[in-house]
């Protein structure tokens, strides 16, 4: 197993067309290359209680959700994972919230998404990439 430092989660969550990015504050965090047969990541993001709400939310939908996670350092891409929250626990007045789960290749999945719906849909040429400009657009929003 490889262990590094979680440096920025964002949750990701679809609104009509967008996707609406809401970045969670952390005060720390770790992720876990799990190097198994699945490709499982562990992710532990420390972070203040206000959260419990949300994510107690999120735990009880029991389904995969769409992380955007850092790792390492700042400047590094943010990448992309599936994953289901496995744990959430009280420490003193904070929180820890697990996750398991694998990475994906957002983009080219969602590309490929947005394109076969638009073409379904029966648009092309110029209409066809003016809408799907539109509809690959992330918007971010507080995380209050």
């Amino acid at each position: 197993m490889k262990t590094f430092k979680l440096i920025s989660l964002d949750v990701l969550e679809k609104n009509g067309d967008e996707l609406i990015n809401r970045p969670i504050p952390l005060n720390d965090g770790l992720i876990i290359n799990r190097e198994d047969d699945d490709n499982h990541w562990l992710i532990e993001a420390y972070m203040d209680d206000n959260q419990k709400e949300y994510f107690q939310q999120k735990k009880n939908e029991n389904r995969e959700h769409v992380l955007q996670v850092k790792i390492s350092k700042e400047t590094n891409e943010p990448a992309t994972m599936m994953a289901k929250i496995v744990g959430l626990n009280n420490i003193g007045n904070a929180i820890n919230v697990l996750f398991i789960g694998t990475l994906v290749n957002r983009r080219q999945d969602k590309v490929e998404e947005m394109l076969q719906e638009l073409i379904q849909e029966g648009y092309q040429g110029e209409e066809l990439l003016r809408l799907f400009k539109k509809k690959n657009k992330i918007v971010e929003i507080s995380s209050n």
